[in-house]
């Protein structure tokens, strides 16, 4: 088994795990100004690039 040979200083491991944060989500504004997910359907009007594909949600 593979063992290292040097203990990883703080400001390397720091330095690998730089990569490991969550971007923020995107959203974009449709033709009515409601925000969305790109590439996602609408949940709120069940609306797909200008199509409806599914019935939308009831509150």
């Amino acid at each position: 088994m593979a063992v290292p040979k040097r203990k990883t200083s703080p400001s390397r491991r720091g330095m690998r795990r730089a990569h490991h944060a969550l971007p923020k989500n995107t959203f974009v504004e449709d033709k009515d100004g409601e925000l969305h997910r790109p590439h996602h359907v609408n949940l709120k009007t069940g609306m797909y690039r200008g199509k409806q594909i599914l019935q939308p949600k009831e509150d």
